[in-house]
């Protein structure tokens, strides 16, 4: 199973290139995140990502020397975007997240990989697959696929706390499943730290959110009630009224209106 997803993979154009120059160089490159997580939800994948085993400046010098272009506007967070004919790969350094308060976060660099996956936010989210063909999963993501679930890392209401957007992301990725499942205690915690959104994550952000919800396959999965799919839930309600109250337009016209189809008679 684990060839068929490198195949795919390896069928977009530009994804051998990266794994070749890094692999000549003996760096550990792999896949991650998202592109796995989508493949084993039977969703198309659009957007590949790597992990890689050395610091962004090594990563820099790999991709100059082979004249690849890059933007290295993520560089402080180790996120390197590499750009081969108008496809985008980005290829971040593994790393530790420390003395994180809300969307910031300072780094520490590092070269294990299991401290990488501590980091992220949901056990779907830290599988890495390595063109070897063996899979990094260290939570059991591929279950929480199978069972249509989305799962923390570690204590939810400390990672929530650790960066508010982890709710916003966890409703998007309920879109992504056709029979969503809500795990014991993850609705209280979430409806009781939902407000807390208002004061550190912008208009604009939670806006781009909503966007990629209306994306999704199953995008009434990340818009409605967790009991009744007829209402909206509590995150959507709260930030319409937020948006009224701070008369933002852009958001109530271009984005709550395309909500509405959902839940119009």
């Amino acid at each position: 199973m684990n060839e068929k997803l490198i195949d795919q993979f390896m069928s977009k154009e530009g994804v051998r290139d990266v794994i070749r120059i890094f692999t000549e160089e003996n760096i550990e490159i792999c896949f991650v995140g998202g592109c796995i997580r989508d493949v084993l939800a039977g969703i198309q994948s659009h957007d590949i990502d790597f992990a890689i085993n050395c610091v962004p400046e090594e990563t820099i010098r790999v991709l100059s020397n082979n004249n690849i272009k890059f933007d290295d506007y993520g560089k402080k967070y180790g996120s390197i975007l590499a750009i081969i004919n108008n496809n985008k790969f980005e290829i971040t350094s593994l790393r530790e997240d420390v003395n994180q308060k809300g969307r910031d976060t300072d780094v520490k660099f590092t070269n294990d990989w299991h401290k990488d996956a501590l980091r992220r936010d949901f056990t779907m989210n830290a599988m890495y697959l390595f063109p070897s063909g063996a899979l990094h999963d260290y939570f059991d993501g591929q279950s929480d696929v199978a069972n249509q679930q989305i799962r923390f890392i570690g204590d939810i209401e400390q990672r929530i706390q650790e960066d508010y957007l982890r709710i916003l992301r966890f409703y998007r990725f309920l879109g992504c499943f056709k029979d969503r499942k809500i795990l014991d205690n993850y609705e209280r915690i979430l409806c009781r730290n939902i407000p807390n959104i208002d004061n550190h994550i912008s208009n604009e952000v939670m806006r781009s959110e909503i966007l990629k919800m209306l994306k999704n396959i199953y995008a009434i999965n990340s818009l409605s009630d967790f009991h009744d799919p007829t209402l909206k839930n509590d995150l959507i309600k709260r930030i319409n009224d937020w948006w009224i109250r701070d008369d933002y337009h852009l958001g109530i016209q271009k984005c709550m209106n395309e909500v509405d189809k959902y839940f119009s008679d």
